[in-house]
């Protein structure tokens, strides 16, 4: 992989997976004081803002931004973060990965996308790995929690299926309008299940503004400003095994900067997870566009 990239791209490959995987870190010790839902909507209103005035308004789109921002943002965001709350954050980046296991079997089910064999064993694998996590007692206890960042994923999956079928729109513009979109989306979403909201901005600490910052500048702006960057001069192939970087990140970053220490059995699983998503990223694309 490396051959074929420079020392730029492998910056920016290092670069897109720490800020992923730290914006879950940040998240977390924000959301101990503030409804997470609400920290979603401030996120995606600060991208908008941000984003919106670069792009053009995506006529005959619309529609479709709107429900792919309910799926993908809305839903998948008000899910993990509010699982979040619940359980560590370095158990939640490394249950997330069942992201790219998700998308891998909507593809081959309603895409009609060839999966080869190495791609169904790193589905195995993964799903093996996250069986092992949820053996953890204390992850255990937390089921629920550990459900609705599963859950999470899956709407994720969905997402970005439907983003695979918009066409004529670059990867800047669909983030965008997708942030345009999500903010109302989660304010409704923060009215219907959580309470509080006045109080909590009210009390907000320097911790929440400056997440809400980083999720919406550094993780979101700039963390897919590089991510498109390196997928416009690569094969996706060669950069997307830099996504297993994200939950070492994440795992580290939580004992760094959160305390949290994974039990033996969690760290196996995570180990397993990672393994299986790198058998899925690492595959090489088959030609065929049917099952």
């Amino acid at each position: 992989m490396a051959a074929s990239l420079t020392p730029r791209d492998i910056g920016l490959g290092v670069g897109v997976a720490l800020v992923w995987g730290m914006g879950v870190v940040f998240a977390k010790a924000a959301i101990e004081t503030f409804p997470p839902i609400l920290l979603m909507c401030f996120r995606f209103a600060l991208t908008a803002a941000l984003l919106v005035w670069f792009v053009p308004v995506p006529r005959g789109h619309l529609a479709r931004l709107f429900w792919i921002a309910v799926v993908s943002a809305a839903i998948q965001y008000s899910l993990v973060f509010t699982g979040l709350k619940s359980i560590d954050a370095s158990v939640a980046v490394l249950v997330i990965q069942l992201e790219v296991p998700f998308l891998t079997l909507i593809g081959a089910l309603f895409l009609g996308e060839r999966t080869s064999l190495r791609k169904w064993t790193g589905i195995a694998i993964a799903f093996g790995g996250v069986a092992l996590i949820a053996g953890v007692p204390e992850v255990a206890a937390a089921w629920g929690a550990v459900l609705m960042v599963i859950s999470g994923a899956i709407a994720w999956a969905f997402g970005q299926a439907m983003v695979r079928l918009l066409h004529g729109l670059n990867g800047l513009t669909t983030t965008a309008w997708v942030a345009v979109m999500a903010t109302p989306q989660l304010l409704i979403m923060s009215l219907i299940f959580e309470n509080g909201q006045v109080e909590a901005i009210r009390n907000a600490n320097a911790m929440v503004w400056a997440t809400v910052l980083y999720l919406g500048v550094g993780m979101t702006a700039l963390g897919y400003g590089m991510w498109y960057s390196l997928v416009r001069r690569n094969p996706v192939s060669h950069v997307a095994p830099f996504l297993l970087l994200l939950p070492v990140f994440g795992v580290l970053g939580g004992y760094l900067f959160l305390g949290e220490r994974l039990a033996g059995l969690a760290l196996i699983g995570g180990g397993i997870v990672i393994a299986g998503v790198g058998f899925i990223l690492t595959d090489k694309p088959v030609d065929s566009a049917t099952v």
